[in-house]
């Protein structure tokens, strides 16, 4: 079983959009109070990056099942500069911004599964997926 649904990501309102559907589905899936912070942080992060880095893109918000157990699956995807070395990417504080550098690392500890894809001038998808416990 999987319910999707994508949102666009062009303004600062979409980010809050996009943490507000994820909570609320992630309420539906029925993860812990600390795994929906999670799981919105991550978003809220990743949703960002696509407005900051690519000018916008989207958001894809699934509900997934293996066997007996539900999750949540974020995919974010834009088609923006991309990122030219994903292992400097994915270091704890690089960034390109004036940002921290958390979102990438930060969401990747966050969540139960990362993945990232990225190519220079075609754009970047990351899909992070959180089981419920």
């Amino acid at each position: 079983m999987t319910e999707a649904r994508e949102l666009p990501i062009a303004a600062n309102g979409d980010v809050v959009l996009v943490r507000q559907h994820v909570r609320n589905t992630a309420i539906d899936v029925g993860l812990s109070l600390v795994d929906q912070t999670k799981v919105v942080t991550a978003a809220s992060e990743l949703a960002r990056n696509a407005l900051v880095y690519a000018g916008g893109g989207w958001a894809r918000v699934e509900v997934v099942t293996k066997g007996a157990r539900k999750g949540l699956r974020l995919t974010f995807g834009d088609e923006g500069p991309g990122i030219p070395d994903l292992d400097l990417a994915l270091t704890e504080g690089w960034s390109t911004g004036r940002g921290m550098g958390l979102g990438l690392t930060g969401s990747r500890r966050l969540m139960d599964e990362f993945d990232l894809t990225s190519t220079p001038g075609v754009g970047t998808v990351v899909t992070v997926t959180k089981w419920a416990r």
